[in-house]
Parts: C-alpha cells; sequence; structure tokens
C-alpha cells in the first residue's frame, strides 16, 4: 500500500485511514466480500499502531461497510450496496471535511441548555422579551398597515429604511452619511462575515480585542485569517501594542468594540480614539467599529463614535437594532465608502437575494415613530436597574471570591476569580443548578474569568442566578479541594 497517514493533520489518524479504505472500496481496489489486510499487517505497513488500525476498522464496521469476525479476519461487507443497491453516505466525512467551521464546543452546549429550558439565561447576549417595544409594534401594525410590495428589495436594502438610518446616525451618533453608502444586513453578524469574506483573503493578519466577541467566531478560521490580539485595560485597547503589531505581523484590519465593549464593558478612551484613528492613517489600516450598545449609556451621554471622528474614510462602522429593539428583527447596517457597500452588498445578494421586505418595513416604521425616544429612555433605566442587581447580588454572594468592573452601559458585566477552577466543572456543575454563563475561554479570556449578561434574564432572577452560581461554585471548590487532599 503506497498511501500513508499524514502525521502534521488535525484529524485523528485512525480516520483517515477509515477514510482511505473506504475510498479504495468505492473506486474498486478492494472489491466486495475481498478481505483487508489483517490488523497487524495494515499496521506495520502504515507504520502505526495495532489499536488505531483497529479503531479504524471499527470505524467502517459501524458504518456498515466492512464485516468483522473474530478469527476470520475483516471483509468488505457482501451487503455494501444494501438490499436496492443503495449506501448511506458516510455523513462523518462530510462534516468533517466541511470548509465551515462548526460553533465552539462550549458555545454549542451553552445555547443547547439555553434553548427552551427552564434556565436562568446570563449567558446569551440580548435582551429580555419585556425590553422589546412590543406594545408599540402592535400600535404600528394597526395604525399603519403594511401596503408595501413583497419581492425582492434594493441589494443594499429598503432605501426608505436607509434613508431613516442616515437621519438616525446623525442625530444619535454624529454620523453624516447617506443611503448609497449604507447597507442593510441580517444582524452585525452577518455585517462581519461580508467583511471578512469580501475584503480579506487567507493568511492576513487582523487585530482584534481581548477578550472579544469576536474570538467566539469561527468564520475567521474559516477564512484563514490570522487574529492577533490587543489587550484591553480599563480605558480600552493600548494604540502602542496596535503599533507592535503592525511592525511584526503587517495588520490588514482592526476590529474594535469601543463603546461597552462585549465582554468587558469598557469604553475606549477619547484620547485613545484619537491616536487609534491617526494609526489607521499612518498605516492605511481599515477599522471595523462595531457599535451595538453606544445608544444604552445609562447616563444618557454617548460617547462620539469612530466612524463620526473619521475624516479619511477609513472606518466601517456596524449597529444594529439587536441589542436596544428587538434581536428577531435581524436588522443590522454596515456604513462605508460606496464602493465597498455596493461590494458587501453584491455578496449579500448571492447569500439570501436581500434583506427580507417586511422586519425593513417594521424597523423604518419604529426608527421614525414617536416610539423611539421614549423606548431609549426606558431601555436604560431598566439596564441600569439590572445592573444595579447584580453588581449587589455579587458582592453579597461572592465579594471575597470574586472582582470586577462596574459597567456604565450595554448588557454585560465581566467577572474574574481569585482562585482558578476549572471552567468546564464550573459551567456543567451550574447547569445543573439552573444557571447560565459564558467562560472567559469562549471569548479568548485567560482561565477564571466569566461574563454574565444582565439584559436577558428578567430583574426578579437575576438574585436567584447568582447565587445558583455561588452554590455551584463552592461545589466545585469542594471537589478540587477533595481531589488534591
Amino acid at each position: 500500500m503506497g498511501w500513508k497517514p499524514n502525521r502534521t493533520e488535525k484529524r485523528p489518524i485512525y480516520k483517515q485511514i477509515a477514510d482511505y479504505i473506504e475510498q479504495a472500496i468505492s473506486t474498486g481496489i478492494f472489491t466486495t466480500e475481498s478481505m483487508l489486510p489483517s490488523e497487524r499487517a495494515l499496521a506495520e505497513d502504515l507504520q502505526v499502531n495495532r489499536s488505531t488500525v483497529v479503531a479504524a476498522y471499527e470505524e467502517l464496521q459501524s458504518l456498515g461497510i466492512v464485516e468483522r469476525k473474530k478469527g476470520s479476519g475483516t471483509r468488505v461487507s457482501t451487503d455494501i450496496w444494501g438490499l436496492e443497491h443503495r449506501r448511506i453516505p458516510n455523513w462523518s466525512r462530510y462534516l468533517e471535511g466541511g470548509s465551515f467551521l462548526p460553533n465552539l464546543p462550549l458555545v454549542q452546549r451553552i445555547r443547547q441548555e439555553t434553548q427552551g429550558n427552564d434556565l436562568i439565561n446570563l449567558a446569551s447576549g440580548e435582551l429580555s422579551p419585556s425590553l422589546f417595544p412590543n406594545e408599540q409594534f402592535r400600535r404600528i401594525l394597526s395604525e399603519q398597515p403594511f401596503t408595501g410590495y413583497l419581492g425582492y428589495d434594493d441589494p443594499q436594502g429598503n432605501e426608505e429604511l436607509r434613508e431613516t438610518i442616515s437621519t438616525h446616525v446623525e442625530e444619535f451618533r454624529n454620523i453624516k452619511t447617506t443611503p448609497s453608502s449604507i447597507l442593510i444586513t441580517s444582524g452585525a453578524q452577518q455585517a462581519l462575515h461580508l467583511i471578512i469574506q469580501c475584503l480579506l483573503k487567507p493568511g492576513d493578519a487582523v487585530a482584534i480585542e481581548d477578550p472579544s466577541y469576536c474570538f467566539s467566531l469561527p468564520i475567521f478560521h474559516t477564512a484563514g485569517i490570522k487574529i492577533y490580539r490587543l489587550p484591553v485595560d480599563s480605558h480600552g485597547v493600548n494604540p502602542d501594542d496596535l503599533i507592535h503589531l503592525h511592525k511584526k505581523h503587517r495588520i490588514r484590519m482592526v476590529f474594535l468594540n469601543p463603546d461597552y465593549q462585549n465582554p468587558t464593558g469598557t469604553v475606549l478612551s477619547m484620547e485613545r480614539r484619537k491616536q487609534i484613528l491617526n494609526l489607521s492613517a499612518e498605516f492605511g489600516i481599515p477599522i471595523i467599529e462595531d457599535d451595538p450598545y453606544s445608544l444604552t449609556s445609562f447616563d444618557g451621554v454617548v460617547n462620539p463614535s469612530l466612524k463620526s471622528m473619521d475624516d479619511n474614510g477609513n472606518v466601517l462602522y456596524i449597529s444594529s437594532l439587536s441589542k436596544i429593539i428587538a434581536s428577531g428583527l435581524r436588522i443590522g447596517w454596515v456604513i462605508g465608502p460606496s464602493k465597498v457597500i455596493q461590494r458587501l452588498g453584491d455578496a449579500k445578494q448571492q447569500v439570501d437575494f436581500g434583506h427580507s421586505v417586511f422586519p425593513q418595513w417594521v424597523a423604518n416604521q419604529f426608527l421614525g415613530s414617536e416610539y423611539f425616544h421614549p423606548h431609549i429612555h426606558f431601555l436604560r433605566e431598566q439596564l441600569k436597574q439590572r445592573r444595579d442587581h447584580i453588581v449587589l447580588s455579587l458582592k453579597q454572594l461572592l465579594d471575597d471570591k470574586i472582582s470586577f468592573s462596574i459597567p456604565n452601559g450595554g448588557i454585560h458585566l465581566w467577572c474574574k476569580l481569585h482562585r482558578p477552577v476549572d471552567e468546564q466543572k464550573l459551567l456543567e456543575e451550574s447547569i445543573r443548578k439552573g444557571i447560565a454563563f459564558v467562560p472567559g475561554s469562549v471569548l479568548g479570556s485567560e482561565k477564571g474569568c466569566q461574563r454574565f449578561t444582565f439584559g436577558r434574564a428578567e430583574t426578579r432572577l437575576i438574585h436567584d442566578g447568582i447565587n445558583r452560581f455561588s452554590e455551584a461554585l463552592t461545589n466545585v471548590e469542594k471537589m478540587k479541594n477533595y481531589q488534591e487532599q
């Protein structure tokens, strides 16, 4: 056998062997009922352990491709094509071979547990249903019935909505733009995906905050992008770190969440904003400004966005209605140079033929209505109240075990345990207790950190949620102490 497994490949060797044999059977190298090499002979030929060949043959047996009989060896199945000469595809092989990477296992675990389960959810990065303007939506739908066209719309999004957004961002973020420089997306996440897929290529180096929501997105690795981290302190990222990274790795793009950063809740200082914009102009590095939270400022003061301070057209600005109105509307947008927006719009049309018409209509009606200002005021009050509840609960129940900074906006609170514990065990014990949170490693952080989202759980449940987390932490610490004795 001339083929050999690739030992530098991440895929287990036994799976490589199983896939090779399956392919050899499909191409007729091994015919139906023919005997396969013995485990010992194949192990010697491939220079692997016999147990590796055993695992490969067991994998093929589980798929019905081979038959194994003790004392007789392994042969190609007599019924490999089935009674009707049909075979079931090896879906495991297809799943492993897909180019689009799955979510991190911890992310999948959290999502699985928070969907439909009776957990206190301090993990999901969204607002609770009680913070949605449901009554205002009902009034809009009853007072202004939809009479629009339900066919395909402009690839960049409904022009009337883009006009409304251009007015909205000028009023609330001091960003001056035109509808031709706006692309409507399915939330901010689709905007990030389009930017990565259209403006970067495999091998490009980008800088993200550390910790950062972006770290949890497999899209960077799927696209072959190299990620380098910019540590976040109490004033945001340090421009000196960006200089160092660019000199060493030739950074092609910087992804920043300047206001109430996810997960730390920090705000990029005004001095650093200016420095980063100057570096962007000096090095010609685009900045992707992700701004989902600036309007949630608890004191009502909205910081100048990087885009509003950008005199050179270096900033692509992303925002959405997900964190201030309703995540299910799936309305986000990108603002940037017209030629960039056209490129992103062309890609979006290839994916979904443009955004759904009805949610755009609802979003346009609400953003341009008398309901928007009172809703933002209500949202700020409610989120501040929830923040105060979670801060008080942490101080009462975990003051000697945990440290954190208090955010002045957004929906996240970032904590660090004084003593490290196994975060996987802590998460599982917390889920068993009925509370979900996000471990710091999901967001690229050092171990011992957690993100609690106070925008998702109802106020009355927050104290109980932190109490359950405290009990889970105590149990994990006891188990650790017992094992160390």
